[in-house]
């Protein structure tokens, strides 16, 4: 008898590789990995590369390959996006994150398999109205981005919930709001790398680090707060979700609790074993109108649900993630 298959998109990136070392550790089904690995020495490859994964689907076969093995299929974990926020193509963006997304719930609809997708933190756009995963059409509609790539994935939890209200949903549809994830293999991100690996490099020969400053009086430096979470932890939630089948809608997938910039860096100084050396630089004036200086999950909704992972409080997140990865020759997970 053949085994269940788990495809999962974008599965050489950040997070998707993380759920497909996690999904290959355990076994049970076959992973399949959709994603485009571009420029070898971007070391994207690197991130799949310790796993025995079952196949490797480019992006322009995704639909042919479900339809050819449609019966096999338990599951798509659908992590490929384009995730930079500051992405200035808007029609790329939602052809991306948007078109790909709806078609590929409705295959999974039609052909009742289930589907677990990244949303965002950013659909809640400058986080006045605060950091509520109510799913309700109402409240989904109501939210107000601030980049292009926060309305894309806005967009379709949109989508998504309106289908689900008219039943022409999957059997279970389950999105995931990721707010500041880091942890390995998010060397390939560039620029969108968590802030713990853009100053690793600094950390790790002693040399000062710089931090935006703040342009708000009721923020100190570096005080600017966001909800950190160890990438473990979502990963956790995505493996519970696919265990828990029964369980559908848009839930948060953070911490729980903000921390500042600040103590980001100076656990990163700490695990090093460096005392820390902080100054700040003013931030770009093309993302100062939008920047956030605050975001924190709330939890209860997915809690409700469930969930009762513990999340990795931030010194000892990136204590495993400098000293297990970091500082290693090899830190790929």
């Amino acid at each position: 008898m053949s085994r269940p298959m788990i495809v999962v998109t974008g599965g050489a990136g950040f997070i998707g590789s993380n759920i497909v070392a996690r999904l290959s550790e355990r076994g049970g089904a076959d992973v399949v990995v959709v994603d485009r690995l571009r420029a070898a020495d971007s070391g994207k490859w690197r991130n799949i590369a310790k796993h025995a994964i079952h196949d490797f689907w480019a992006p322009e076969v995704l639909f042919d390959q479900l339809e050819q093995h449609g019966e096999r299929i338990e599951a798509v974990v659908h992590m490929g996006a384009v995730s930079s926020t500051t992405e200035s193509d808007a029609d790329h963006i939602i052809h991306s994150n948007f078109t790909l997304s709806r078609d590929l719930f409705d295959w999974c609809a039609v052909r009742d398999r289930r589907l677990v997708y990244a949303s965002s933190a950013a659909t809640y756009g400058d986080g006045e109205a605060g950091f509520d995963d109510a799913d309700d059409l109402e409240s989904l509609k109501s939210l107000r981005p601030l980049n292009a790539y926060g309305y894309s994935k806005s967009l379709f939890d949109i989508h998504a919930r309106a289908k689900a209200d008219r039943e022409a949903a999957p059997p279970q549809w389950a999105g995931l709001k990721f707010f500041n994830v880091y942890g390995p293999n998010e060397y390939h991100k560039a620029g969108m790398k968590s802030v713990v690996a853009q100053i690793w490099p600094k950390v790790a020969a002693g040399e000062r680090v710089e931090l935006f400053r703040s342009h708000r009086p009721d923020y100190a430096d570096g005080e600017q707060l966001r909800d950190f979470v160890f990438v473990d932890d979502v990963v956790d939630m995505v493996l519970w979700l696919l265990d828990s089948p029964e369980v559908s809608g848009v839930f948060n997938a953070g911490s729980g609790q903000a921390r500042s910039f600040l103590d980001l860096a100076r656990a990163t100084f700490a695990a090093a074993g460096h005392e820390p050396d902080i100054g700040f630089i003013d931030i770009p004036e093309v993302i100062r109108d939008r920047y956030q200086y605050f975001t924190e999950a709330r939890m209860d909704r997915i809690r409700s649900a469930g969930w009762t992972g513990a999340s990795t409080p931030l010194e000892e997140g990136v204590q495993r993630y400098v000293q297990d990865f970091l500082s290693r020759p090899d830190p790929y997970r």
